[in-house]
């Protein structure tokens, strides 16, 4: 019963911690916003490797084939601090975001198939940008850019062994966000600003294939092969913009003064201040190899690969400010668990994890303000982490990552950032007949 009131208490912690969340990261910008990785605190502490690796009692977001093999039914809620560094040409920032990362169920059902469901932020906006023109020493334009909000997802995942060793899985999610952006302009000797605001709905689904093939080699080794392809989808961009101009304090107070009429410039039949685009995901395939001993150690490695995203009716990108191109991440990580059932020592039943993961972001950003000059931006992390265990088989899992991601190269920026990731993982039995001596 007090098992059961934790949960129901940390639900509703959760959702209201999905609707406020925060991002400090000027990538936000871009699209629909700075992207959160879809993997458990288990699998972020090993690299982010998850495709090939499956257990009787951990969760996992990136296979759905994996649940094939779950034998207990677990709660887990995940949390992120994000401690970020951002640095410029000219200037040094910092700032500290908090977030819930995610919050799971799932169950096994028989001994061959198991269902998961969750909730997961996919992206977060939160930018406060400035951008002048200067001539001559004199700043004669300055334009301010900022934006918040992000997108969430429902998914259902359910896996089922169908062979000996050989398991197939399926997952399905439904996207769905808000996002406003706005930039505001001010020109030298001109009284009033213009600013131009866009309030937008994100929605959209998905569905995700998996398989895994589990082989038992000697002496216990058991080898791990698993691949997943999450088909191309679209996430509709719908809402309305407006453009008005104001008067701007020396504070930062804004005064808005007349609302100007967009019409249709376009003569498409359809007012401008009205958005209608959407955020084409292709087909995405993510690949992995493990080797490893049951409760013992794993180590695994992952590619990922995905074509170019294409946009459309995104604020973001009316100045040609960015474009995507085809991205791809590798990762290497594993475990180690000295002794699982050690009863003279607490930290023989830790599991130890660490991985390391390369990734290219597949975004391509103009800092020059010509549309000519884009760079890729890539990131790269260090990641290990403690599986501390609890009464029976729950535990408490802390993740530590380090990493960099962007360049100072091109009039752009590099982002320092050090991740703690924490997770609470609720094992129990359900569904077993009690037995009566």
């Amino acid at each position: 019963m007090i098992k059961n009131i934790l949960v129901i208490i940390l639900l509703c912690i959760s959702v209201s911690l999905l609707a406020q969340r925060t991002s400090s990261s000027p990538y936000s910008y871009f699209g629909i916003g700075d992207e959160f990785s879809s993997r458990t605190v288990e699998q972020n502490s090993m690299g982010g490797i998850g495709v090939a690796f499956s257990h009787y009692k951990y969760l996992n977001f990136t296979n759905p084939a994996a649940y094939a093999n779950l034998r207990y039914t677990t709660y887990s809620f995940g949390a992120l601090n994000k401690d970020l560094s951002v640095k410029t040409a000219s200037s040094n920032q910092s700032s500290t975001s908090t977030n819930l990362s995610y919050i799971a169920f799932a169950f096994p059902i028989g001994k061959t198939a198991g269902f998961s469901f969750s909730m997961q932020p996919v992206s977060s906006v939160g930018y406060s940008l400035t951008n002048s023109r200067v001539e001559a020493g004199i700043t004669q334009e300055l334009n301010f850019f900022s934006g918040n909000g992000g997108v969430n997802r429902f998914s259902g995942s359910f896996g089922i062994q169908v062979y000996k060793g050989l398991s197939l899985g399926i997952e399905a999610d439904f996207n769905f966000g808000n996002v406003e952006n706005s930039i505001i302009n001010q020109k030298r000797d001109v009284a009033l600003a213009t600013k131009y605001i866009e309030t937008s709905k994100v929605r959209g689904g998905s569905v995700k294939f998996g398989a895994q093939y589990l082989k038992e080699l000697k002496d216990g080794l058991l080898l791990n092969v698993g691949a997943t392809a999450k088909l191309g989808n679209d996430l509709t961009v719908t809402g309305e913009n407006y453009l008005y101009s104001l008067v701007l304090s020396g504070s930062g107070g804004e005064s808005p003064r007349d609302t100007l009429n967009l019409g249709d410039q376009n003569n498409d039949g359809i007012p401008d201040n009205i958005i209608d685009g959407k955020f084409t995901l292709p087909l995405k395939s993510t690949f992995g190899v493990g080797l490893g001993k049951t409760d013992k150690w794993y180590a695994g490695v992952e590619y990922e690969t995905q074509n170019a995203i294409s946009t459309s009716g995104l604020l973001a990108n009316v100045n040609g400010a960015y474009r995507y191109g085809n991205s791809n991440r590798i990762s290497l990580g594993g475990y180690f668990l000295p002794k699982v059932n050690s009863i003279s020592s607490y930290w023989e039943r830790v599991t130890y994890r660490a991985g390391v993961r390369y990734e290219n972001t597949g975004l391509l950003a103009d800092g020059s303000g010509n549309n000519t000059n884009f760079t890729q931006i890539n990131d790269f992390g260090i990641t290990f982490g403690l599986g501390l265990p609890l009464k029976r088989l729950s535990n408490v899992n802390l993740g530590f990552e380090y990493g960099k991601r962007g360049t100072m190269q091109n009039n752009l920026i590099e982002e320092t950032y050090f991740n703690f990731r924490l997770s609470l993982s609720l094992t129990d039995n359900w569904f077993v007949k009690r037995k009566i001596d």
